[in-house]
C-alpha cells in the first residue's frame, strides 16, 4: 500500500530527548560488572566467547579505556535510534503522525530501555537489531520489496554477533508465518539469499564454540537457573514493569488487536510470533527481557489501532501518562540520586544493577593496601571469584601496582592462567575459607570489601585473602577454577 507519509519531527524530538536524558546521568557512579569484563573481553578480540558472540567486545575496543562517558555514548545512541525505528515501524502499519509518536514515546519511557540505554550490555545491542530485525520485516509485508528480505539477513547476521537467541525470535516469526501468513515470503529466492549471508556470519562463531566445547550451553543452563525477574512466576508481571505499568496496556492491546483488526491482518503473524516465543522462554526459564524485540511492534500496532478507534481510555495515552510513567522510568534506572543516598532508596531493589556500578575503585584501592601489607620483592598472583572483581581490578589496579589479575569466572576463565607458581595469592571474593584451603596450605583473612556508602550489592563484605603455600602448580589447579564447568 502507500506510504504513511513519516512524522520526523516528533520521532526525531522524542529520540534526541532520550539520549540527552541518557547522556546527562551517562557518567554518574561507575561501570556496570558487565561494562568491566566486556572492556577486558575487547583485549582479548576473538571470534566468540563462552558466555556472548563477539560484536560487543568489537564495540568495547573502539571506546575502551577508563571513561565511563565514552561507553555510555554508544549506548544511549543505539536506545534512541530503537525510538525512531518504533515511529516507523507505526507507519508501515499505516498509524499518521499520532501513532508514530504514541510508539515511539513508548519505547522512550520505558524503563527496560531506559535502563539498557543508560549501560552498555549484551541487552542493549540486541534490543536495538531485534527492533530492526522486526521493524524489516513489517516493512517487507507492507512493501514487498524483496531487497528488505537481503536485508533482513543481513541485520540477522548482526543480531547473531550479539546474541544466538535471535534464533529463537526468527523460529516465531516463521512459526507465525506459517500459521497466519503471509507464506508467499517463503518461496522468495531473496528469503534463501537473506539466509544464507546470516548462516555465513554465524560460522566462525559456532565454530569457535564447538572448539571450546559449547561453553555457551552451559553458560545457558545457569542462568535460567539464577530464576531472576521473578522466575517463571514473575515472567509475565516483570514485563509489564519493564515496560511501564500503565504503558503496557497499549502493548497488549496492540497485541490483542492483531488478531481482531482486519487492518491487521497482514501482520497477524506477530501475534503468533510474540505468544510462541513466550512460551518457548517460559518453559525453558528464558529472561523477560528476551522478548524486547516484539515491543516496539507491538506498541506500534496499540498506537495505530488507538489512531483509527480510540480502543484505551484516553488517559492511558495521554501527555500525563507518558509523562508520569517517564519520571517513573528516571527514578527507577538511572543514577539520579547522589551516591551517599542510593542505599536508602529503592532504586537498589528495583533495579540491581544501579548497585553494581558502585564500588570499583574502592575495591581496587582496598586490594593495592593488602599488596602493601606483602614484602615489597614477593611475587604475587592477583586471583577474583567473579568477572566483575577481575575487570575492576584490571582497570584500575594497574595504577595503583597491582598485578594482572586472573578469575575462572565465565569467559575470564578463557583469558588465561598464571604463569608463575608459588608465591603468594591475594584472592577476592572466594566465598570461605574451606574453598580455599584445598588449593592453598595458609589461608588468612586480610579484609573485607566496603564500598564506603552502606549499599548492599554483591560485592559488599566479600572477603579478601591472602593465600600462600600452593599445593600444586597452575597448570594443574587452573581447571579446577573454571565456573561454570
Amino acid at each position: 500500500g502507500a506510504p504513511v507519509r513519516c512524522a520526523w519531527g516528533p520521532l526525531l524530538a522524542i529520540a534526541a530527548a532520550m539520549a540527552a536524558v541518557l547522556l546527562a546521568f551517562g557518567g554518574r557512579y561507575g561501570f556496570h560488572r558487565d561494562e568491566l569484563y566486556f572492556l577486558v573481553a575487547s583485549r582479548h578480540l576473538d571470534w566468540g566467547y563462552a558466555d556472548q558472540p563477539p560484536l560487543l567486545p568489537l564495540i568495547m575496543r573502539l571506546f575502551s579505556g577508563e571513561s565511563v562517558v565514552a561507553v555510555r555514548v554508544p549506548a544511549a545512541l543505539l536506545s534512541a535510534a530503537g525510538v525512531v525505528v518504533a515511529g516507523l515501524s507505526a507507519r508501515e502499519m499505516g498509524g499518521g503522525r499520532r501513532a508514530q509518536a504514541l510508539a515511539a514515546g513508548a519505547y522512550a519511557v520505558c524503563p527496560f530501555a531506559l535502563g539498557v540505554g543508560h549501560t552498555l550490555y549484551t541487552a542493549t545491542v540486541d534490543m536495538f537489531v531485534s527492533t530492526v530485525l522486526v521493524w524489516v520485516v513489517v516493512r517487507w509485508v507492507r512493501t514487498r520489496d524483496d531487497r528488505l528480505l537481503l536485508a533482513l539477513g543481513a541485520v540477522v547476521a548482526v543480531a547473531v554477533q550479539v546474541k544466538y537467541l535471535v534464533v529463537f525470535l526468527l523460529f516465531g516469526i516463521l512459526a507465525g508465518v506459517l500459521v497466519s501468513g503471509p507464506r508467499e515470503a517463503l518461496r522468495r529466492p531473496m528469503l534463501w539469499a537473506g539466509a544464507a549471508v546470516a548462516v555465513a556470519a554465524a560460522v566462525p562463531g559456532l565454530v569457535w564454540q564447538a572448539h571450546a566445547g559449547w561453553p555457551q550451553l552451559a553458560m545457558a543452563g545457569v542462568i535460567a537457573g539464577y530464576g531472576d525477574f521473578g522466575g517463571r512466576l514473575g515472567f509475565f508481571p516483570y514485563q509489564l514493569l519493564m515496560t511501564g505499568v500503565v504503558l503496557s496496556a497499549l502493548w497488549i492491546y496492540g497485541l490483542w488487536r492483531l488478531t481482531r483488526s482486519a487492518e491487521l491482518r497482514p501482520f497477524r503473524f506477530l501475534a503468533w510470533a510474540y505468544v510462541l516465543v513466550c512460551v518457548v522462554f517460559l518453559v525453558t526459564g528464558g529472561k523477560t527481557y528476551y522478548l524486547a524485540g516484539f515491543w516496539a511492534a507491538l506498541w506500534a500496532a496499540g498506537a495505530v489501532e488507538v489512531e483509527r478507534r480510540e480502543g484505551l481510555p484516553l488517559w492511558v495515552t495521554s501527555r500525563v501518562s507518558y509523562a508520569i510513567t517517564a519520571v517513573v522510568a528516571v527514578l527507577v534506572t538511572l543514577p539520579v540520586y547522589p551516591v551517599e543516598w542510593l542505599a536508602r532508596t529503592p532504586q537498589p531493589l528495583l533495579n540491581p544493577d544501579t548497585a553494581e556500578t558502585v564500588g570499583w575503585p574502592r575495591l581496587a584501592g582496598q586490594v593495592a593496601a593488602v599488596r602493601r601489607t606483602l614484602p615489597a620483592g614477593e611475587h604475587v598472583t592477583l586471583m577474583t571469584a567473579n568477572y566483575g572483581e577481575a575487570g575492576a581490578l584490571e582497570l584500575y589496579g594497574r595504577r595503583l601496582g597491582l598485578p594482572r589479575p586472573y578469575s575462572g569466572h565465565t569467559g575470564y576463565w578463557y583469558f588465561g592462567r598464571p604463569a608463575v607458581d608459588g608465591g603468594t595469592t591475594i584472592f577476592v571474593g572466594a566465598p570461605d575459607k574451606q574453598y580455599l584451603d584445598r588449593f592453598w596450605s595458609d589461608v588468612t583473612l586480610a579484609t573485607r570489601v566496603d564500598n564506603g556508602v552502606g549499599l548492599d550489592n554483591i560485592e559488599q563484605g566479600a572477603p579478601i585473602w591472602v593465600c600462600r603455600g600452593q599445593r600444586a602448580p597452575w597448570s594443574e589447579l587452573w581447571p579446577r577454577f573454571k565456573y561454570p564447568a
